[in-house]
């Protein structure tokens, strides 16, 4: 192999390194983050079959929780506002999942190595928590309001409508509900295009 061809493999690596991470250039459209990022895709469709949740839901969820940040994290706490003293809660990763569920997660699923950091654990983290819900509260996969709601109340604060009083978390359960119907209609458009495989992806990018 030559140099030059050394040096771009090299460099095509770091390239799809720093894709793997990065958040999608294109949030607001869920066919462009599948063809940005087909294993996001293909992550999705096996958290689709083993949770039975709609592909629109656990996106329009971790685009509100972190914005897709793998490494995201809440904000500090300040002892006197100066010195920094820990953060407002243990919520991490793409889906802010919590110390202790993602606990729960790991030993409900015997995925003990789980990282709240890598998309294919935290996209079944977040079809796993919707399918307790469902099974719990008895709150349809397809509502993304009330599911929203219950994922950052938790199961008990939602029966007991701790929401009831926060109108802001109302407010942005609806914005949820609207980037997954927004999610849902295009991806109705290009589901058959991502499905042909990787060509497909790859000739809409040229």
């Amino acid at each position: 192999m030559s140099t030059r061809q050394t040096a771009g493999l090299l460099l095509l690596t770091a390239l799809l390194a720093g894709c793997s991470t990065s958040p999608p250039r294109s949030p607001n459209d869920l066919c462009e983050i599948f063809r940005e990022k087909s294993d996001w895709y293909d992550a999705a469709q096996v958290t689709q079959k083993r949770w039975g949740v709609p592909i629109q839901v656990p996106f329009a969820i971790m685009y509100q929780e972190s914005g897709y940040r793998h490494d995201a994290k809440t904000p500090r706490k300040y002892l006197l506002w100066i010195i920094p003293w820990g953060r407002v809660s243990t919520a991490s990763g793409y889906a802010q999942a919590k110390d202790e569920v993602w606990s729960d997660y790991q030993k409900s699923t015997g995925r003990s190595g789980a990282d709240r950091e890598d998309f294919d654990d935290a996209i079944d983290f977040v079809g796993w928590y919707m399918d307790k819900t469902a099974s719990i509260n008895g709150v349809y996969k397809y509502d993304a309001f009330g599911q929203y709601l219950n994922y950052h109340e938790g199961w008990g604060g939602y029966r007991q409508k701790t929401y009831a009083s926060k109108a802001w978390l109302v407010a942005t359960a609806g914005k949820v509900q609207g980037r997954s119907d927004m999610y849902a209609q295009q991806y109705a458009g290009c589901k058959n295009d991502l499905n042909r495989g990787f060509w497909s992806r790859f000739w809409h990018w040229l």
